[in-house]
């Protein structure tokens, strides 16, 4: 059949030289069909003319494609200190309906499925403020939206904060802080986990929670948090710092960014994480 569909291409000569080609074709493909290891694992032969002359490519399986695919959508999503649910979330799970269903959820997934049917490199769409009680969903609710965001190509770094700033504060002997807080605010899409779980230093709260805040709102980066506190408690939480010592009007700085880089959505329910077991 290769022979009729090119015999305007090839030659009485060319078909002779080519008995290699064409033999190595039949026996790497008839390998394939017995699934054996041939050649090149993972890839299957395909005759074509190159030339003038017969060769063989060998172009990768409908499985090997699948595989790239999926390893690709994982390298989308940078969890920093998350747990390992994340890599399973999706919009599916959410407890849309049942006796988990509340219409907070429905509304956060709501607000998530929107903001990815509008995201844009290109223009600036806000991230969402999720706070609620533990085991509500939000941590959950943030992987589903950057798995379904990497199935579009976009890239979304998620990031525990209060383990971030641990991390921050040791970086500080390495002389690598400037790139450890670099690499975190020029994310395409950020998503901050669990602030104001823990008080933090001045240090943390301005040159490093502020500076990344600063930098996203300037480029309107979006950016998402989770938080046991809503807006309003955590400007009170923030004001005070780890020492004790109260400074509202950084606190009032920081809320100001976060307002900006996102909407508020207060998500109540039952705790899934004590009825569920993992989320």
């Amino acid at each position: 059949a290769f022979l009729q569909a090119h015999q305007s291409e090839l030659s009485a000569q060319s078909i002779q030289r080519g008995r290699a080609k064409l033999y190595e074709y039949v026996h790497e493909r008839n390998l394939a069909n017995q699934g054996r290891v041939s050649v090149a694992p993972g890839y299957v032969p395909k005759l074509v003319v190159s030339a003038g002359q017969i060769d063989v490519a060998y172009v990768p399986t409908d499985q090997l494609k699948a595989q790239r695919a999926k390893a690709a959508r994982l390298a989308r999503v940078t969890p920093i200190s998350m747990p390992k649910f994340i890599r399973q979330a999706s919009f599916d799970a959410f407890f849309r309906e049942g006796p988990h269903a509340t219409p907070s959820r429905n509304q956060a997934l709501e607000r998530a499925l929107m903001f990815v049917k509008q995201y844009s490199p290109n223009r600036f769409v806000p991230g969402l403020y999720l706070s609620g009680s533990f085991g509500v969903g939000k941590t959950y609710l943030l992987g589903a939206i950057a798995n379904q965001l990497a199935d579009q190509g976009v890239q979304t770094t998620l990031v525990h904060f209060p383990s971030f700033a641990v991390k921050m504060k040791s970086s500080i002997g390495k002389n690598t802080t400037d790139q450890e807080r670099d690499r975190i605010k020029q994310v395409p899409v950020l998503m901050l986990d669990d602030i104001g779980a823990d008080a933090l230093s001045a240090w943390v709260r301005d040159e490093v929670l502020g500076v990344i805040l600063e930098y996203r709102m300037q480029e309107e980066l979006p950016t998402f948090f989770t938080s046991n506190f809503t807006m309003a408690q955590l400007v009170d939480h923030l004001a005070i710092d780890n020492q004790g010592n109260q400074e509202p009007l950084k606190a009032m700085r920081i809320m100001e960014r976060i307002r900006f880089l996102s909407r508020e959505i207060v998500v109540e329910g039952d705790n899934l994480r004590q009825k569920l077991g993992n989320s």
